[in-house]
């Protein structure tokens, strides 16, 4: 039975940060909350349905990963073949030319979702498994674009941050109450740091394993080694 209270969540997420404006540098701001809402919410709907031991939380969407496909760290072989997911995508409202959102026919692979869900398939081998006491969400819903380039949350000024992390600290509060996991883990030091704040007060311990963008030269050499040692140091796994 899916948890209708997990997609709710998303709903008022998605709402509140789709009114957000952004100044130059962004030139393009996606929501694939929006125009990939259906297969997001069947990720929630078929893996988040039951309480969690264990919450990974990401940064934001990759242009090659959620943002083609709506789901966290969404590499496309990943979501299609393993998830076992492919719903319609549609288009953003304005499309950057530099950017565009092909879907799951998009012909790009985003690196950081290869390396994390290769690294649950090859722990876990079949996804009922892995999500028996694991999820998986980005912290921050939108993708931001100067052109070709991509801008994470950090990088926007303070006064178009706060809003935008106000929405997503009361996401990812709502989301820890629904869940109740044990263990929260921020993917990357910036995700932990939004962490701490949100869950200042929430009844659960948080780690953080490293990023496994391609641009972290750590991450590069063994990246799948060096998180589940974190992991297993953490003693979450």
């Amino acid at each position: 039975m899916e948890n209708t209270l997990l997609i709710d969540a998303a709903r008022r997420l998605r709402d509140a940060v789709e009114p957000l404006t952004f100044s130059p540098p962004v030139t393009h701001t996606y929501n694939p909350l929006i125009y990939a809402w259906a297969a997001h919410r069947e990720y929630l709907a078929r893996y988040g349905a039951s309480p969690k031991k264990v919450l990974f939380v990401g940064m934001n969407p990759g242009p090659f990963g959620m943002a083609q496909t709506g789901i966290p760290f969404g590499e496309i072989a990943a979501v299609r073949d393993w998830l076992k997911i492919k719903a319609p995508v549609d288009k953003p409202i304005i499309e950057n030319p530099h950017r565009p959102i092909e879907g799951f026919d998009c012909p790009r692979s985003e690196v950081s979702g290869r390396r994390l869900w290769g690294l649950f398939q090859e722990r876990f081998v079949t996804p009922t498994r892995f999500f028996a006491d694991h999820f998986v969400l980005n912290y921050c819903p939108l993708a931001f674009f100067s052109e070709g380039k991509n801008i994470t949350p950090d990088q926007l000024p303070i006064t178009e941050q706060t809003p935008l992390l106000d929405a997503c600290d009361a996401h990812l509060s709502d989301t820890v109450k629904i869940l109740k996991p044990r263990w929260v883990i921020g993917v990357g030091a910036w995700a932990e740091k939004r962490l701490k704040t949100a869950l200042a007060d929430a009844p659960v311990n948080i780690g953080r394993i490293l990023h496994p963008s391609p641009a972290s030269p750590a991450a590069n050499q063994g990246w799948d080694r060096k998180a589940t040692e974190a992991l297993v140091r953490l003693g979450v796994w």
